[in-house]
C-alpha cells in the first residue's frame, strides 16, 4: 500500500476546489477530484495537479444524492485502498429575500451543501474510523456565522455545517480523526468577480483588512487542518475572511 495519503475534494474543477487540489497536490497527496458539470474545467484542474506527480482521479457525481457519493467513496479506495482525507467543498447559492425564496431552492440548496455534506462524511468516517485515523474539513461560511441579508438559505446550510462539524469531531476524536470546517469571506473566485464594481466596493469597505481573498487562502487553510502540525486542532471553525467575522 501506498505511503502517499489519499484526499477526496468535491466540487473541485475550479475557484476554491481547484485551489485545494492544487496545493494538497503539492505535498504529494492523491487527489480525488470531484465534479457535477464542468468537465474541461475538471481536466485542467487534473493537469495542474498531475505536474506535481501525484495521482489525479476524476469523479462525475452529484453531492446531493447518496447514490453519486456512495460512487465517488468507492472510486477513492481504487487508488490506495484508503482515504486520508475528505474536504467537503461543494456548494451552490440561491440568494433572494425570504420572502420571495422558493422552496425548491431551498431544497437545492440544503441537498447541495448540507446533505452532501453529511453524506459524504458518513461514508468516509465508517472507514477512518477502521483505519482509526482521518482528517475531515468541511466548508461553511462568514455567512454561516453571523448571516446575511438575503442569504437565509444559504447562511442556514452553512450554519449546519458548523454544528455537524462540532458533533461529529466529538464523536470521532478518540478514534484519531479530526473533524474542522473553514468558513472563507469574501474571496475572489469566478463568482465574485462578476459582481458590480459598487457592490464589491462596498463589500470590501466592511473587510477589516480592505481587500478581499483568494482561493489560494482558503487551500492554506485546508493544507494546514489536514497536516500535522494541526493534529491537536478538532471541532473548530478557522475563518478566513480578513476580520469580517470579528
Amino acid at each position: 500500500m501506498s505511503e502517499q495519503q489519499v484526499a477526496i475534494v468535491t466540487g473541485a474543477s475550479r475557484g476554491i476546489g481547484r485551489a485545494i487540489c492544487k496545493k494538497l497536490a503539492s505535498k504529494k497527496i492523491h487527489i480525488v477530484l470531484n465534479y457535477t458539470t464542468n468537465e474541461d474545467a475538471a481536466k485542467e484542474t487534473q493537469r495542474w495537479c498531475e505536474l506535481e506527480g501525484v495521482r489525479v482521479v476524476l469523479v462525475k457525481a452529484d453531492v446531493s444524492k447518496q447514490e453519486d457519493c456512495e460512487y465517488l467513496i468507492e472510486q477513492a479506495k481504487t487508488i490506495t485502498g484508503k482515504i486520508d482525507i475528505l474536504v467537503n467543498n461543494a456548494g451552490i447559492s440561491r440568494d433572494s429575500l425570504l420572502i420571495r425564496a422558493k422552496c425548491e431552492d431551498f431544497e437545492a440548496v440544503i441537498n447541495t451543501n448540507l446533505r452532501g455534506s453529511f453524506y459524504c462524511m458518513k461514508l468516509v468516517t465508517a472507514i477512518m474510523l477502521r483505519q482509526r485515523s482521518g482528517k475531515i474539513v468541511n466548508m461553511s461560511s462568514v455567512i454561516g456565522i453571523h448571516g446575511n441579508a438575503g442569504q437565509v438559505v444559504y447562511s442556514a446550510s452553512k450554519a449546519g455545517i458548523i454544528g455537524m462539524t462540532k458533533s461529529l469531531a466529538k464523536e470521532v476524536a478518540k478514534k484519531g480523526i479530526t473533524v474542522n470546517a473553514v468558513a472563507p469571506g469574501m474571496i475572489m473566485t469566478d463568482m465574485t468577480k462578476v459582481l458590480p464594481e459598487q457592490t464589491l466596493a462596498q463589500i470590501k469597505s466592511e473587510i477589516p483588512m480592505g481587500f478581499a481573498g483568494d482561493p489560494e487562502d482558503i487551500a492554506n487553510a485546508v493544507a494546514f487542518l489536514v497536516s500535522d502540525d494541526a493534529r491537536y486542532i478538532t471541532g473548530q471553525i478557522l475563518s478566513v475572511d480578513g476580520g469580517m467575522a470579528i
